[in-house]
């Protein structure tokens, strides 16, 4: 990792009049790694990568890349560089043209910016295109274009604010692994602005969840899905079903949960906990089996079978439990068609208590989008 292009961000808080976009963050990028902050609308992160780009300042706390402090340098001397979600390429030039535009500013000759835009342009594989204009690409030659005049600068960030949004899921697929490889070759820091959380898993090295202007976990793709912080991030990014208790008695490490609706659980990972405790837990939707059997046992729901959704290499069972959230159970193919539901049908729903994940972080809000 490149201590050049490390970002740290300090108590960084940014007010819109009385409303706090964003509210203290402590975070920090590595350099050379790929991040992708996700989070509900009005979360704070556009906000937030912004005021790393230095489009906006903050009220509070400092923002350092590369060990340098840049919280009130200009946008153009701290080394980064920022795509927009809309592209913003000139309609009247050429691709040579939008690509070298920012050399031009910076007082480079025509000749050097031409060199320049297009061994860029051939980076993006769009060389044979030089000459053209942008109402003659599609979207996602556009987008290629957009990344390599951001590119041009060698800046030590680029910053992404909603890249893939405006493609079609069979171009964002593809962009997505031009834009990994780009950065692998490249070795900077990538900071990219999603709403999707299969982007994020996918793309990133590191994962920022944000919700109402504070960070809820920052961590590895593989972190944030399987061992969330809160009920929020358990709901947000998806594959969890989020259960709770009180905490019924305590055996070593192990606290058995009783549920609203009678249920027993084991919580293996109990440390802090103490009888009569509220506790919230989540359980990967994938690791469920489902069956028509009745059963005591614990860690197991029954409920009825209100939705099936065919995904291809799996199949979403919904269930109602009697508790306010959906149960949810992912399937193998071959397993539902081996055994198929109906709507309406009565199901147990049974798991390993090892994947009972104890969720430690208090925020137990839907993961909705907010302004």
């Amino acid at each position: 990792m490149s201590n050049e292009s490390r970002i740290d961000i300090r108590k960084v808080t940014k007010l819109f009049g009385g409303a706090k976009a964003v509210n203290e963050v402590d975070l920090t990028i590595e350099g050379g790694a790929y991040c992708c902050m996700i989070g509900p609308s009005g979360c704070g992160k556009t906000t937030l990568l912004r005021m790393i780009a230095g489009h906006e300042t903050p009220s509070s706390g400092t923002i350092s890349i590369g060990g340098q402090d840049v919280t009130a340098l200009k946008t153009g001397s701290r080394g980064t560089a920022l795509m927009f979600q809309n592209y913003a390429l000139f309609p009247h030039m050429s691709l040579t043209d939008n690509v070298g535009f920012s050399l031009k500013v910076r007082g480079f000759s025509a000749d050097q910016r031409r060199t320049a835009a297009r061994e860029m342009l051939d980076r993006v594989q769009l060389l044979h295109l030089a000459d053209r204009v942008p109402s003659e690409l599609s979207g996602g030659q556009q987008q290629r274009v957009a990344l390599a005049r951001a590119l041009i600068t060698n800046p030590k960030v680029l910053l992404l604010d909603e890249p893939l949004s405006a493609l079609d899921e069979f171009l964002r697929l593809r962009m997505r692994v031009e834009l990994k490889r780009l950065q692998s070759e490249l070795g900077i820091t990538f900071v990219h602005v999603t709403h999707t959380q299969p982007e994020a898993i996918a793309l990133a090295d590191q994962v920022v969840v944000m919700d109402h202007g504070v960070v809820e976990q920052a961590a590895s793709p593989r972190e944030i899905y399987n061992r969330p912080h809160s009920p929020y991030v358990a709901r947000f990014m998806g594959g969890q079903n989020v259960l709770g208790g009180k905490v019924e008695k305590l055996d070593g490490n192990v606290a058995v949960i009783a549920g609203p609706d009678g249920t027993r659980y084991d919580l293996t990972d109990a440390a802090g906990l103490k009888a009569g405790d509220a506790v919230k837990f989540s359980v990967r939707r994938d690791r469920i089996d489902l069956s028509d059997a009745r059963s005591e046992a614990r860690n197991a729901t029954s409920g009825k079978v209100i939705n099936i959704e065919y995904q291809g290499t799996f199949v979403k069972v919904s269930l109602d439990t009697g508790l306010r959230e959906e149960f949810i159970v992912y399937m193998d193919d071959a397993d539902y068609f081996a055994a198929p539901k109906e709507v309406g049908q009565e199901v147990r729903a049974t798991w390993q208590p090892c994947l009972n994940h104890f969720l430690r972080g208090t925020n137990d809000s839907a993961g909705m989008p907010h302004e």
